[in-house]
């Protein structure tokens, strides 16, 4: 099982992604873990990552690129893998079917994760309020401006995405805004 989960912020992309991994027993790989993993081991792609954060700088798609590839050599992804902020570009996502078919596999499919914006935002704010509400603090970007700005930047550049698998007759959308079990039942029985 070779998956991509596609969706804004806040959709239950990881969610999905470890209940996916646990099922089929492949790894659920982030790619902000994997940059962090890359830049712990000082790999080479890990030490040029490592310079342009600390300069400030967004992580280049050749870096990201560099990093995923380090990472679906690894044994346990031979077999398959979820990826869950990856691609997140056109040129991301060419570049990985570019090494899937260096190494003679496809994607399984792209599951999408529909999600109404104004839902989302109610759904970002109760997280937040959850937090205050067992005395911890809200993470930083559960908040309805930066959400707001997260869910521009997505449909800016990774939305595209849709269209790219869809074109590829890989692309399964699921209606991400029902309960955390049914959407998961969604998806399995999508991918049987």
């Amino acid at each position: 099982m070779r998956l991509v989960m596609l969706g804004p912020p806040g959709a239950g992309k990881g969610t999905q992604g470890q209940r996916l991994s646990e099922r089929f027993n492949v790894p659920q790989l982030s790619t902000g873990d994997m940059l962090r993993a890359a830049v712990n081991a000082a790999t080479p792609v890990g030490l040029a990552a490592k310079n342009v954060i600390d300069a400030g700088g967004l992580v280049s798609d050749d870096i990201v690129i560099g990093c995923v590839q380090e990472r679906l050599s690894r044994e346990d992804a031979k077999r398959g893998f979820i990826l869950d902020g990856f691609p997140r570009t056109l040129a991301q996502a060419a570049a990985l079917d570019d090494l899937l078919n260096s190494s003679q596999h496809r994607l399984t499919a792209v599951v999408e994760l529909l999600v109404d914006e104004e839902l989302l935002l109610d759904r970002v704010q109760k997280r937040a309020q959850e937090a205050l509400d067992r005395g911890a603090t809200p993470r930083s970007d559960d908040n309805p401006e930066t959400m707001r700005q997260r869910l521009a930047s997505y449909a800016e550049s990774t939305a595209v995405l849709s269209n790219f698998y869809y074109n590829q007759g890989r692309l399964v959308s699921i209606d991400g805004m029902r309960d955390v079990d049914r959407v998961t039942a969604d998806i399995l029985e999508a991918l049987t």
